[in-house]
């Protein structure tokens, strides 16, 4: 039965059997990994990676429009 619940949720697994430190920790990795599995890893970087693109662009017309008063 423990292994069952070791497979459905690790970190109770590890708080039936005493380990809180190590349930804390596998909490933290279990929600991080879930996240990255709902989200996707690729599907965030590729979100971070056009934001970053659109404050370069930003900044780009920013510095233009200074030099074009000069």
């Amino acid at each position: 039965m423990i292994y069952l619940v070791a497979i459905l949720f690790p970190p109770l697994a590890l708080l039936f059997k005493g380990k809180i430190f190590q349930a804390i920790i596998n909490a933290v990795l279990w929600v991080l990994s879930l996240v990255f599995l709902l989200l996707g890893g690729f599907v965030l970087w590729a979100i971070l990676t056009i934001r970053g693109a659109n404050e370069a662009e930003r900044h780009q017309e920013i510095v233009d429009a200074i030099k074009s008063k000069d």
